[in-house]
């Protein structure tokens, strides 16, 4: 039987934490029950997700086309793209998620123009940047968190040249400590995930603050609850993700 304490403190954990974001984004004290008016989306938007392994969730890579379900994967992307479809209530409003296990910066690069521009979203969402850190921990990849930063620009510079109308949402790269994240993460991780804050800033693009969300709800519930091996959310991480990024995104 489910423990209705741990029910209720899990509840508050995500609300708060869904709280904490985006307050963190917009400088303003956000209660754990406030809503945002949402911003409506023009007709016939265009709302793509890129990234790894975190974005793809077993997605179904031959089923190209927008609103499907097992194209979709099993986490946020779904999650988010259900919630707008129904909100939004457009039949024409197409969602699809482009993320790929393993990729990093270099990887969305190469293929970014069929992926991406070629897409040509309407709200276009990137989370990128664990695997830039365990693939060089794992002795697969040589990056510095000098070249992610150089690269995330670059990316994100040709993104706002070839899509001026588009806007993009940068997510923070958060890792939780358990499972394979240890301390040899640190403060390489916390490294990188200043950069991805640092070019939203500097870019004026909207910032979702996923590790304060997760540091935030593990104050009140084990990390393994939101991320099993600390870098893959469960359900549960997905879901405080997708709530997060309405939250702080408007949409």
């Amino acid at each position: 039987m489910t423990d209705p304490n741990l029910s209720r403190r899990t509840f508050l954990a995500a609300s708060a934490a869904a709280a904490t974001a985006a307050a963190a984004v917009s400088g303003s004290k956000a209660g754990a029950d406030d809503e945002p008016e949402r911003a409506k989306l023009k007709e016939g938007a265009v709302v793509l997700f890129q990234g790894d392994s975190i974005t793809d969730a077993g997605r179904n890579r031959n089923a190209k086309g927008a609103n499907n379900a097992g194209a979709l994967g099993r986490g946020y992307p779904m999650l988010l793209a259900s919630e707008l479809l129904r909100d939004h209530a457009d039949p024409s409003m197409k969602v699809f998620n482009r993320g790929i296990s393993g990729n990093k910066v270099p990887d969305l690069d190469k293929r970014w123009e069929a992926d991406c521009l070629a897409i040509k979203p309407d709200v276009l969402s990137i989370l990128i940047g664990v695997n830039d850190i365990w693939h060089k921990l794992n002795g697969r990849y040589d990056g510095t968190v000098e070249t992610y930063e150089t690269g995330y620009r670059a990316l994100l510079k040709r993104t706002m040249e070839s899509l001026p109308a588009t806007r993009i949402v940068v997510c923070e790269p958060f890792v939780l400590k358990c499972g394979a994240v240890d301390d040899k993460w640190f403060p390489e991780m916390d490294d990188r995930r200043a950069v991805a804050r640092k070019l939203a800033e500097e870019l004026k693009l909207t910032l979702v603050p996923f590790q304060a969300m997760f540091d935030e709800a593990v104050k009140t519930t084990p990390p393994q609850y939101w991320a099993g091996d600390g870098v893959h959310p469960t359900l549960a991480g997905h879901s405080l993700m997708a709530h997060t990024c309405r939250k702080v995104t408007g949409i």
